[in-house]
């Protein structure tokens, strides 16, 4: 087991020494933020004196070289527009991002799994084919436009739900959380409910197909021969053996709805990492968008990692095989 972890742990830093040559170059190609920094009236020697101390004077290798000994130490940087630490401006802004992920994610796997596993055990029934046409809704419609139809039906029609922000927040450990509050609640549906369409979507399908195919098994023809009922068959066999690939999507779609929320979060204001990651793309802010994109490699590479092992952990065969 030791030795899969090392293999996989290797893998992921080779991945992420060449994700930050990746990342550090392909921003760097991208505008020039002292053409907003700067104003225009501004003389050659400030001009000089400002790209000096932002240390864009230097040649492309000199600035990774700086910045990745300055990652290796912790450092990932001053924002240029907010002139405070990167890590510093996304930590403040990540509990909120987290909070509604896990809120979204979360509650389409304990909806979805369910939904998916009737549907599979009762394929031909009327609630299996509202389930599936459900599923094909969270494909089929793009967020953005949810988003709008959730605010203008919840929010100016019915007047049920704020449009926007976070709501009363309670502090758990000098963090804020607004799961914690009704108007916090009020304020976390609807961006969590647009966030978790797609998501549930995928669960249903996922545990529908595999408990299809399941159900078909000699498995399950064994069970129900030795007299088993079937709430013991869906619990013992059923879930146990379609957990891996859930476990497997569950892990990456984590990975996913963290790094790219940004499109949920502006559309409901909520102040988290993706509307921070899009005022810096507007402004140039090369230092957060280069924070982003790393923590966002790391975050995968982890997120991996750790679904690996889970992996390994409910299928002992994969630790034999050596890794590819």
């Amino acid at each position: 087991m030791s030795g899969f972890i090392l293999q996989r742990l290797l893998q992921g830093i080779v991945i992420m020494i060449v994700m930050s040559m990746i990342v550090f170059g392909g921003i760097h190609a991208i505008g020039n933020p002292m053409d907003v920094l700067i104003p225009p009236e501004a003389t050659q020697d400030v001009r000089e004196r400002t790209i000096a101390r932002f240390g864009l004077d230097k040649s492309l290798v000199e600035q990774y070289v700086i910045f990745v000994r300055n990652l290796l130490q912790g450092d990932l940087g001053r924002s240029y527009i907010y002139n405070e630490p990167v890590l510093q401006l996304i930590a403040n802004r990540f509990p909120a991002t987290i909070e509604l992920v896990l809120t979204a994610v979360l509650g389409a796997l304990l909806i979805g799994v369910p939904l998916g596993v009737y549907a599979g055990y009762r394929p031909d029934s009327v609630a299996a084919r509202l389930i599936m046409s459900l599923s094909i809704l969270g494909f089929s419609v793009p967020t953005f436009w949810v988003g709008l139809i959730l605010i203008l039906t919840f929010a100016v029609n019915l007047g049920w739900l704020p449009s926007g922000g976070r709501g009363d927040t309670v502090e758990v450990f000098g963090i804020g959380w607004s799961v914690l509050t009704a108007n916090g609640w009020s304020h976390l549906v609807m961006p969590a409910t647009n966030l978790a369409l797609f998501k549930l979507a995928i669960m249903i399908r996922l545990a529908r197909a595999g408990t299809r195919e399941i159900m078909l098994t000699d498995t399950v023809k064994f069970a129900r021969a030795a007299g088993l009922s079937e709430a013991t068959i869906l619990s013992r066999h059923v879930l146990k053996l379609i957990a891996i690939p859930i476990v497997t999507v569950f892990g990456l779609e984590l990975a996913s709805t963290l790094a790219f929320a940004v499109v949920t979060e502006t559309i409901f204001s909520w102040p988290g990492v993706g509307k921070l990651i899009i005022d810096s793309i507007k402004n140039l802010d090369r230092p957060v968008m280069v924070a982003y994109l790393i923590l966002t490699a790391g975050l995968f590479v982890t997120v991996n990692l750790v679904v690996d092992i889970v992996y390994a952990v409910l299928d002992p065969r994969l630790r034999r095989r050596p890794a590819s």
